[in-house]
């Protein structure tokens, strides 16, 4: 096969203008980031927006089984989908996550796809991009600057300083700065107190431009964020201490989606990051609003196993949104269900790689429960078997086998890495027939806006995760009470939990039952809308590996970078250039993570 470098020279990448000239959109509608980049306009939203209204509206949502480390192909399944789709006559388009830079210099790397099924220019959207990120971490920070000013020289709010609710944030994972001690004391100094950071990712900032309508919804959401409690337990909220402005100033262009082009030329809209394991875990409203524009079909991701992503997106993103998916595609793979079978933590990729079938049938309790869960929605299931240079004719076909004769559940092998839309002919058919053969009246969430806190919280961890019960700390308890007295009953669920297992322990693999779930504290993030639930031992500010991806990378005089992309599917032992196209070379050492 060749390489990611390769195939990406052999793509005739179309300037950003030209590929966007069938939707009217031009000079007028675009900011331009170089050749290949632009930003969608604010006008130009609102006139997709009012095209969508006279357009069929298809959304597929591609989630996952409980995933290894390393990621079972999600953004490559998403890609591969969409420009599959559009072979087959359909008018499609792709909405994912911008990446994180905490994640690219950890462990996972990239996260623009990979293979025939990439977007590009990858370089750009995996380092800074259009900047979005970082006005979200300006922005942050500067309300957490305006509280202490606040705090350190009037406070006509008499704030209680052990009630702070708003940390600093930087997109960079940072295990010394998820506690800290601020201020020297006095005016000059700041007053002296405890802070801490988190990852932007899981910033409500993020939550909030995701979740966001347009501008001024953007601005309303940010004057509701909760940023303290008085002495007397009242809300402090960023429009209290003046920040809605200049918070929404620094975030005028972010909020604006960023729009790309895969390896085949269909069009992507790249915008918003939150992680689905601390926060919601899928790309903005806006971007998805504005690809129904565009096209019948909308492909879009929410973020690890559907026991995170999915289940945010049906209760909370589809809620806020108005929005009822199609269909819903679930990623397996064979690794995967190996990976649950051997019941292995911390996981042994090698160990994984060499089980046999047996370990791997014993992972279908897995990929089971995740499609139980997603039938509870009322909508179809479609299983993506993603396919990796390792796997065996026989274990694809005992996983297809599984889904299609014992579950009952359409299932297709998908080779869209190595075949780009030639490899995703049989899951886009069956997508399609999935869409046309559903009944979007039947999709429903999982729980009512009116029902208590706790019955929401219940409901999740009871009917998804597969909880006998669930255990609430002190805090936890007090935060409730606090909720139901601020009115917040009606608003739905975040919750925080590991990504590595359907429990809040991630070690335990498979599909557990019976357990207690550890509910350790609550708190609101009353501009996005939605209440946060943290559980077991989950981190807002992930740490670095002590081998960081970092590590590898390098930049020489003429401006060339290695290292950035690692690919798992092991395609080549020597590190090989990866893409280039009229300003920089980037090279790949041997594996980049498929998310």
């Amino acid at each position: 096969m060749p390489t990611d470098y390769e195939i990406a020279q052999n793509a005739e990448m179309k300037p950003i203008w030209e590929l966007l000239e069938p939707w009217g959109l031009g000079n007028n509608e675009l900011s331009y980031y170089g050749e290949y980049t632009a930003k969608l306009s604010h006008d130009a939203v609102s006139q997709l927006q009012q095209k969508a209204a006279d357009r069929e509206q298809n959304l597929v949502l591609v989630t996952g089984m409980t995933p290894t480390p390393m990621g079972e192909g999600k953004t490559v399944t998403t890609v591969g989908l969409g420009q599959t789709l559009n072979s087959l006559n359909e008018e499609a388009m792709i909405a994912i996550r911008e990446p994180s830079l905490g994640p690219v210099f950890g462990v996972k790397g990239g996260a623009a796809g990979g293979g025939y099924s990439q977007v590009l220019p990858m370089e750009e959207i995996n380092l800074h991009f259009t900047g979005d990120l970082h006005a979200l971490t300006s922005a942050h920070n500067l309300i957490s600057a305006m509280l202490d000013a606040k705090l350190s020289q009037s406070d006509e709010f008499e704030i209680e300083t052990n009630d702070v609710r708003w940390p600093r944030a930087l997109d960079m994972n940072d295990r010394a700065l998820r506690e800290t001690v601020i201020g020297l004391g006095g005016t000059s100094g700041g007053t002296t107190r405890e802070d801490g950071f988190l990852l932007t990712a899981a910033s409500e900032l993020m939550a909030v431009l995701c979740i966001a309508s347009d501008l001024q919804d953007l601005k309303e959401r940010v004057s509701r964020i909760i940023v303290a409690y008085d002495q007397g337990g009242a809300p402090v909220t960023a429009e209290d201490i003046d920040a809605t402005g200049p918070v929404t100033m620094l975030l005028r262009d972010a909020i604006e989606p960023n729009v790309v082009q895969t390896i085949e030329g269909t069009p992507a809209l790249v915008h918003g990051g939150p992680f689905a394991n601390i926060a919601h875990g899928t790309n903005s409203l806006i971007a998805d609003k504005a690809a129904f524009g565009m096209g019948d079909y909308l492909i879009t991701e929410a973020g690890f196993g559907s026991d995170l992503g999915a289940e945010k997106f049906m209760n909370i993103v589809c809620r806020l949104g108005n929005m009822k998916p199609n269909t819903v595609v679930l990623v397996a793979s064979a690794r995967a269900l190996k990976y649950h079978g051997l019941e292995m933590w911390p996981a042994d990729m090698d160990a994984i790689n060499d089980a046999g079938i047996d370990a791997l049938k014993l992972g279908f309790e897995n990929l089971d429960k995740h499609i139980r869960n997603l039938q509870k929605f009322g909508i179809p299931v479609v299983v993506a078997v993603n396919r990796f240079p390792d796997d065996t004719d026989r274990e694809v076909d005992t996983i297809l086998s599984h889904c299609r004769d014992e579950i009952g559940v359409q299932a297709a092998e998908s080779r869209v890495f190595a075949e780009g839309s030639d490899g995703g002919k049989e899951l886009g058919k069956r997508v399609i027939s999935a869409v046309e053969s559903g009944d979007e009246t039947e999709f429903q969430p999982l729980y009512e806006s009116s029902d208590s806190i706790t019955e929401k919280i219940e409901t999740i961890a009871t009917e998804i995760y597969g909880a006998g019960s669930v255990t609430y700390s002190t805090t936890a308890r007090e935060d409730i009470e606090r909720m139901q007295e601020l009115g917040f009953d009606d608003m739905p669920i975040c919750m925080s939990k590991t990504f590595h297992s359907l429990t809040d322990d991630p070690r335990k693999k498979g599909a557990p039952d019976g357990w207690s779930l550890d509910v350790r504290e609550i708190y609101p993030s009353a501009g996005a809308g939605f209440l946060v639930a943290l559980t077991g031992d989950v981190l807002t500010m992930p740490g670095l590996p002590a081998d960081p991806a970092a590590a590898e990378m390098d930049i020489d005089a003429d401006g060339n970078i290695s290292g950035l992309f690692w690919l798992f599917w092991c395609l080549n032992s020597q590190p090989i250039p990866i893409f280039a196209r009229g300003r920089r070379q980037v090279s790949v050492e041997i594996c980049m993570i498929l998310i």
